[in-house]
C-alpha cells in the first residue's frame, strides 16, 4: 500500500484531482466527508460541539447549523482550534478504519484540506499539493459557489499559504489551466504512484 496525502487551498481543484484518482483506481478517503459524518445527529462529535459552542450552532431539527458554526470559527483562531480539537481526532480514527479495509496493493489517497495546518505531512509516503492562482480561486468561490468576497477571504486567511503547502509537497499539480490539463497531470501522477500489482 502506498499512503498519499492530497491537499490544496480552498477552490484549488483538489476535489477534481481526488475524483480523477478515484476513477483511475485509487482508494480515496475524503476528510471533509468524514468530518460531516462524525458530527451527524446523535454522534459524540455533535454532542461535543453543542457542549463547546452552545445551542446556537444547532438547527431546530438538532443537526449542525454549519453557517452559524463557520461564522464563529473562521474569524476566531481560538474557537477554530476548539472545533479542530473535537473533529480532527474523530476524522483520523474513521480514516484509519478505511485504510485498514483497503486492499494490500492499493494506492490510498487521503484528501485532507487542512493537511499542512494540522501537521500531518510526515505521516504520508508522499504528499500531493494542488495549486491554482489566488485570483482564480477567488473567482470560483464568489461566482461558482456564491460566497461573499469577505467569506472567501476569511477562508483563505484561515488556511496555510501556497508557500507552506509547497514546502511539504512531493508532487505539485498546477490547476491554472483547463480541467483536461489537470486530469492529464493526475493520470501521469497515478502512473508514478500506483503500486505494481503482484
Amino acid at each position: 500500500m502506498l499512503h498519499v496525502g492530497l491537499t490544496g487551498a480552498v477552490a484549488s481543484g483538489k476535489s477534481a484531482v481526488a475524483a480523477k484518482l478515484a476513477a483511475l483506481g485509487a482508494v480515496v478517503i475524503d476528510a471533509d466527508k468524514l468530518a460531516r459524518q462524525v458530527v451527524e445527529p446523535g454522534t459524540p462529535g455533535l454532542g461535543a460541539i453543542k457542549d463547546t459552542f452552545g445551542e446556537d450552532v444547532l438547527l431546530p431539527d438538532g443537526s449542525l447549523n454549519r453557517p452559524a458554526l463557520a461564522a464563529t470559527v473562521f474569524s476566531d483562531e481560538a474557537q477554530r482550534a476548539k472545533l479542530n480539537a473535537i473533529v480532527h481526532p474523530l476524522v483520523r480514527a474513521q480514516a484509519q478504519k478505511l485504510r485498514d479495509a483497503a486492499p494490500k496493493q492499493a494506492l490510498v489517497v487521503e484528501d485532507i484540506p487542512l493537511l499542512v495546518e494540522s501537521g500531518q505531512a510526515e505521516k504520508f509516503d508522499a504528499v500531493v499539493v494542488v495549486q491554482a492562482p489566488l485570483e482564480e480561486r477567488m473567482r470560483r468561490m464568489v461566482y461558482d459557489r456564491g460566497w461573499t468576497e469577505a467569506d472567501a477571504k476569511a477562508r483563505i486567511a484561515a488556511q496555510a499559504t501556497d508557500e507552506q503547502r509547497a514546502a511539504v509537497a512531493d508532487y505539485l499539480l498546477d490547476n491554472s489551466g483547463s480541467l483536461a490539463e489537470l486530469e492529464a497531470q493526475v493520470e501521469s501522477l497515478y502512473q508514478q504512484l500506483a503500486p505494481t500489482q503482484e
